[in-house]
């Protein structure tokens, strides 16, 4: 088969598109003819080494970890899914022609593979730091990059449970935040005062990693209610930076329950084939996303 994968640690051009032996499925696992594969900060990070202090890899090694497509192979002791389902989940060295995922779900009714492999990981997430900045309902929360995959999903939940959240994106992005329910500003000089403009900030994600933990504690008030993605500084003024993966099966169901209730859409910004992986990830972190990227196979 087909896989995208690297054997150092650098920029985009260590990137290759081989010819690799298939995975097979083991215990509680499945095998999925893949169809589409999130693009996610985290699978740029990770070819750069950033993360090889808290998820140390091995080289070479293959790249993604979302996925969607069509069962073709079930593991031992794996029930209630068949081959031939449309999946989508969550697994390793998903930019492949073949993918194993560790957790999956039937993509809801409407949806296409394309749109359905950009949800596992950013619902994971965004569930994991609302939770984690400790935001109530009738509260309200500053997102510092929320225009992005994760971005939108954390809107559209918060505005789900009743959270008003302030998005800061970019000029380009101010009418999309507003479509998903929040109260939008510019980021750059004087995003402070903006800010504060808009209303009391009870809790504050940083999604983007563009320096302004310490602005982010400033509005808060309190440094426990700040959470960072994307600046491994965040601990140094007393917030916190979340790495660790929460679950995916609950994350997963809560997603395909939003979607089928008509209360939750992230769209797909930009399509790539495996062979544009590169550009891909130099489209990621270059940011300014709406929404999500995925890789199409």
């Amino acid at each position: 088969m087909k896989k995208v994968s690297f054997a150092e640690f650098g920029g985009p051009d260590v990137l290759q598109l081989t010819d690799a032996e298939e995975p097979h499925a083991g215990p509680g696992q499945i095998r999925i003819a893949v169809r589409a594969a999130g693009v996610n900060p985290v699978d740029w990070r990770i070819r750069e080494g950033q993360l090889q202090k808290i998820r140390p890899i091995e080289l070479p090694a293959g790249v993604g970890q979302d996925a969607s497509g069509v069962v073709d192979e079930i593991g031992e002791g794996v029930e209630g899914i068949e081959a031939g389902d449309r999946v989508f989940g969550e697994g390793a060295s998903t930019y492949a022609e073949f993918a194993v995922l560790s957790a999956w779900a039937r993509i809801p009714e409407g949806l296409t593979f394309e749109e359905a492999a950009g949800y596992p990981s950013v619902m994971e997430t965004a569930l994991r730091i609302i939770g984690e900045a400790g935001v109530e309902p009738g509260q309200t929360l500053l997102v510092s990059g929320a225009s992005g995959g994760v971005g939108s999903a954390v809107l559209q939940i918060a505005r789900e449970r009743g959270v008003t959240v302030i998005g800061t994106a970019g000029a380009a992005n101010q009418d999309y935040l507003r479509s998903l329910g929040a109260l939008a500003t510019t980021y750059g000089e004087g995003w402070v005062e903006r800010v504060r403009s808009l209303g009391r900030v009870d809790a504050a994600l940083d999604l983007a990693g563009s320096g302004v933990i310490r602005e982010l504690v400033e509005l808060t008030g309190d440094p426990r209610k700040v959470v960072s993605i994307a600046d491994l500084a965040a601990p140094e003024f007393g917030a916190r930076f979340s790495g660790v993966a929460g679950s995916m099966p609950e994350a997963l169901a809560e997603t395909v329950g939003l979607i089928s209730r008509g209360r939750l859409h992230i769209p797909v910004e930009k399509s790539y084939t495996l062979a544009e992986a590169a550009a891909a990830h130099i489209d990621s972190r270059a940011g300014h996303t709406r929404g999500r990227r995925v890789m199409v196979v």
